[in-house]
């Protein structure tokens, strides 16, 4: 057991995607807990003499619309992104794969479970977390479940199918001939099977969960002023693009690394841990 995780570790420190994708985000998780350490300015101070001031000494990234330091707000906005989209996937793992583990297993459960999936599938991701905004009410932790809920029916399906499969093998076969009881079996066998495809598809969702809690802060359903969202930020600075560009440039580019080092993880990932690699 030993020498195999060894040996995993080896793989991902070769490759290269994994290595520069965990450097990425160990650095942004590293923003978000020394927040207060790197900020040189409190990130809800306004003083409008400095209002619209690009880069200058005390404020590296200048200042917002009401003279407040646009880094302190986006380290600051590190802390609430990044932990709110790992809620909303925690959100999607926690009721997709049960469910997914649960039609795959049960052949007289399957139908109705994927055909309830199939119509929420049927609109597309951001419209869905819209419409469980509108019935739930707007605010960043709605939004966080709403798009929990969006992304839970890929892991359903995912993990439906990785199913079907595993019960053709010989040892869950023998599992259920033995007189092993469903849980045991779903728990013990079939589960850590499919943790591999679960992490590999989990590093590759944050990328659209990261975008879409960022998108509905910016249209005005998620983060509220002045919590300091990326995706708020954006729309705070998007009416001054034209003068002063580095309020949602700024954003913009921190969401972007965020997202390519989890897309980088995942499609490492996805590299050491198939086993025809």
């Amino acid at each position: 057991m030993v020498s195999s995780a060894v040996m995993m570790l080896k793989k991902c420190f070769r490759n290269k995607s994994v290595v520069v994708g965990s450097v990425i985000l160990f650095i942004m998780i590293l923003i978000a807990i020394f927040a207060p350490a790197l900020a040189p300015n409190d990130p809800y101070l306004t003083d409008g003499t400095i209002a619209l001031k690009g880069p200058m000494e005390g404020y590296p990234f200048g200042t917002d619309e009401l003279g407040r330091c646009l880094f302190s707000r986006m380290v600051y906005g590190a802390r609430i992104t990044i932990p709110y989209s790992l809620m909303s996937l925690a959100v999607a793992v926690v009721i997709g794969v049960p469910i997914g583990l649960i039609s795959g297993f049960y052949k007289h459960l399957d139908n109705p479970l994927m055909r309830f999936m199939d119509i929420l599938m049927a609109f597309p991701g951001m419209l869905l977390a819209i419409a469980i905004v509108a019935t739930l009410g707007q605010g960043l932790g709605n939004v966080t479940i709403a798009v929990g809920l969006g992304s839970m029916p890929a892991y359903a399906r995912l993990i439906r199918g990785l199913v079907l499969s595993l019960k053709e093998m010989p040892y869950i076969e023998a599992s259920i001939s033995a007189g092993g009881s469903d849980l045991r079996i779903l728990v013990k066998h079939v589960l850590p099977n499919c943790i591999p495809t679960i992490v590999v598809y989990s590093m590759l969702e944050m990328a659209w969960i990261i975008m879409s809690i960022s998108t509905l802060s910016f249209l005005g359903i998620g983060a509220t002023p002045p919590i300091p969202e990326w995706g708020a930020l954006i729309s705070a600075g998007k009416d001054y693009i034209g003068s002063s560009p580095h309020i949602s440039g700024f954003p913009v580019i921190f969401i972007f690394i965020t997202v390519t080092g989890f897309n980088l993880l995942g499609d490492g990932l996805r590299d050491v841990l198939d086993p025809r690699m």
